[in-house]
């Protein structure tokens, strides 16, 4: 699923992917964060070379939960060409956030 890389900046990441970056914003003790994983997991398997998807914690990184206004967790963000063009908060099945995303990557 989420692959653990290093990147020296967000900016950096996103301007490095040939593909549009789906972004989970999440903590460590949020509940329904948790249940985001196997659900994303089945994203990225559905969705293979045309997705990437990228976990960051929202309090460690809180620079970026803050500029992107992340006040609800867990929060995905789609980002195209270094952009973000969709969001959803909260949980989705997995059908449903497939769809969502054909049309948009």
């Amino acid at each position: 699923m989420a692959n653990k890389k290093r990147f020296n900046s967000f900016e950096e990441l996103l301007a490095g992917s040939e593909t549009p970056v789906l972004v989970d914003f999440y903590t460590e003790w949020c509940g329904p964060c948790r249940m985001m994983g196997p659900i994303l997991e089945q994203v990225q398997a559905a969705m293979k070379d045309k997705l990437q998807v990228v976990k960051i914690d929202s309090e460690r990184y809180s620079d970026l939960a803050e500029r992107y206004q992340i006040h609800a967790l867990p929060t995905l963000v789609l980002f195209k060409d270094g952009e973000p063009i969709d969001r959803i908060e909260g949980v989705s099945p997995p059908e449903e956030l497939i769809e969502r995303f054909k049309s948009l990557v």
